[in-house]
């Protein structure tokens, strides 16, 4: 089962990293289709928009992903998703 690293834009322009098996249904969750299963940073800042996917092997690796992606700055970040 392929695992995915996620950033979403968030409505007040930040940026939100996650992890999930599926990109869709998340996303769809952090907008609120889905009751009470998005996460709490995202359910005040919707609508998201997703800007950034990479499919890793293993959800181990995908959180280590996650964690390298959430130590980058800001300007880091916007690089990856232009």
């Amino acid at each position: 089962m392929a695992w995915y690293v996620y950033m979403v834009r968030c409505s007040d322009n930040t940026l939100y990293t996650g992890i999930t098996t599926d990109v869709e249904r998340r996303v769809a969750e952090h907008n609120g289709e889905a009751n009470g299963k998005g996460a709490k940073y995202t359910a005040a800042r919707r609508p998201v928009t997703l800007v950034y996917t990479k499919r890793t092997k293993d959800k181990s690796k995908a959180s280590q992903e996650e964690y390298r992606l959430r130590t980058l700055s800001r300007s880091q970040k916007e690089l990856l998703i232009v």
